[in-house]
């Protein structure tokens, strides 16, 4: 390792990790700051493996991070692409009311976006509809016109690139084995050495729980993983998609639904179903790991969701197995797609913290305690608001280390 001495490590190699790391430098350029990773690779996990869509802030509760951070995430991530010529589009999307039923919800949604700022918002009828998207069917849709698709993982290699041109230093392959306090100073012993710190900002993202752990912090959550798995559609059936199609969310169910999204690579990707991971890093259905399996059992919160979702849980367990399922659940949106459509595709696992009374933690949990600051929910839209939360961060360290560093 170059120095072993720093003012600020930054444990997480993602895409929060990185914004955060960027700007710290940007508003501080005399700190000495330092990311670890334990990959070889930056960004591979949560970030190299989600959709790719930029979201405008529709679902989230009026006032809440999710909906401050999103909006102005959405405006800086357009911003960022431009000024560093990454490829992106505004393809926009649509959320699809397939029955009459849904219109209340589809109108709840509408006010909740209006109400979070988000621009040009519009209820379309089915004729509109079909200009938008022609193998649709729905009898109203929610049209966002300004939600787009990028390549995470290239913003976040910008990130890391600009960082890095500041002064900071990466270092993957490193993963935190051991973190000791003392006065004044935090020991991360990792693979590849150990570095001081004066102080720590946990962007672990998967394991986000367990480095909070390793400081000796009583969080009162704990990270549960949940696997989204995509078909593709194959390449002469690209043309069912023109950008974004997604269902009207149950308002029982935490999760989107199963959906449509064509990403920055040309590919379009059907799903994800949400089945929980037996695994943190489980993005197969044969992955497995003994202590994440016995951890998540020995946790209250675990037993207390599954007992408020496992209707809900055993429904997304039949689909990931049955083929015939999630074909009948996507042509709900695609009436015209068939099994021949499909392709075998990839998946992404989701870091979704678990409170003690079983309820998953619906906004972004950020929290500042001693000498540390911690990132414990931080999921979708999380990539599309990085440069927000890696601001608020950074705001944060400088608010609350700044006068002693």
């Amino acid at each position: 390792m170059e120095s072993s001495q720093y003012d600020i490590v930054i444990i997480g190699g993602g895409i929060l990790g990185l914004s955060t790391a960027m700007q710290l430098l940007e508003r501080s350029p005399q700190w000495r700051v330092a990311v670890v990773e334990k990959e070889e690779e930056l960004a591979t996990h949560q970030t190299g493996h989600n959709s790719g869509v930029m979201h405008s802030g529709i679902y989230y509760r009026p006032g809440s991070r999710k909906a401050q951070f999103c909006v102005a995430g959405l405006n800086n991530m357009i911003k960022f692409c431009e000024e560093n010529e990454i490829e992106f589009q505004q393809c926009g999307k649509v959320i699809v009311a397939l029955h009459e039923s849904e219109l209340g919800r589809l109108q709840d949604l509408y006010e909740r976006g209006t109400a979070n700022g988000v621009r040009d918002l519009e209820i379309v009828g089915p004729e509109r509809l079909k200009e938008i998207e022609p193998h649709t069917a729905g009898v109203r849709a929610l049209w966002a016109p300004h939600t787009g698709i990028v390549d995470f993982t290239k913003v976040a290699a910008a990130f890391a690139n600009k960082f890095q041109q500041a002064g900071g230093d990466i270092f993957t392959g490193a993963a935190v084995k051991k973190i000791t306090r003392s006065t004044g100073s935090v020991a991360l012993e990792t693979t590849k050495g150990t570095l001081q710190a004066k102080y720590l900002i946990n962007c672990a993202g998967l394991y986000a729980d367990k480095v909070a752990s390793m400081t000796g912090e009583n969080i009162g959550v704990r990270i549960i993983p949940f696997r989204g798995e995509y078909y593709t559609l194959r390449q002469e059936s690209h043309h069912l998609v023109s950008g974004l199609i997604y269902p009207v969310p149950d308002p029982q169910f935490p999760f989107l639904g199963v959906h449509f999204t064509r990403n920055i690579k040309g590919h379009v990707e059907a799903g994800p179903n949400a089945v929980m991971a037996l695994r943190r890093e489980g993005y197969r259905k044969r992955d497995f790991s003994l202590g994440d399996s016995l951890g998540n059992l020995a946790y209250p919160g675990f037993w207390k969701m599954a007992l408020k979702y496992w209707k809900i849980g055993m429904g997304e367990v039949y689909r990931s197995y049955s083929r015939r399922v999630f074909l009948r659940d996507l042509q709900r949106l695609l009436p015209e797609i068939q099994n021949s459509d499909l392709a075998s595709g990839g998946s992404g696992v989701r870091a979704q913290a678990v409170a003690r009374d079983g309820s998953l933690l619906d906004d972004f949990s950020i929290i500042q305690s001693g000498d540390a600051i911690h990132v414990l929910n931080a999921p979708s839209p999380g990539a599309t608001s990085s440069l927000a939360i890696g601001e608020h961060i950074a705001g944060l360290a400088i608010e609350n280390f700044g006068a002693a560093v």
